[in-house]
């Protein structure tokens, strides 16, 4: 299994937009072979960041997505919205499960 944590960095102005996006996102992952779980979070506190958190049947099925039309086009259409609608930056982490309930 292979876990992805997109942080973003989201002025708070942002954050209900592009929580907004992940919503539409979420929906369309739910089709996406090899994503198992898919979670956008916010934060309780003030801080400027938001997660994306996915689950995946392993490394190739994400590459898999990274390659596709519905990600690409997903990332086109982001780059067209208003500036302070998007993140103004993000970090990824990514993970080989080793342990899972």
């Amino acid at each position: 299994m292979y876990v992805v944590i997109n942080e973003l960095h989201v002025p708070k102005e942002g954050r209900e937009a592009v929580a907004g996006r992940f919503g539409e996102s979420a929906e369309k992952m739910k089709n996406t072979p090899g994503c198992l779980d898919f979670m956008f979070l916010n934060p309780e506190d003030e801080s400027n960041y938001q997660l994306v958190y996915t689950k995946w049947e392993s490394k190739e099925a994400y590459e898999a997505w990274l390659n596709s039309d519905q990600f690409k086009a997903a990332h086109k259409k982001r780059r067209a919205e208003s500036k302070e609608d998007t993140a103004s930056g993000n970090q990824l982490y990514t993970y080989e499960a080793v342990h899972h309930l």
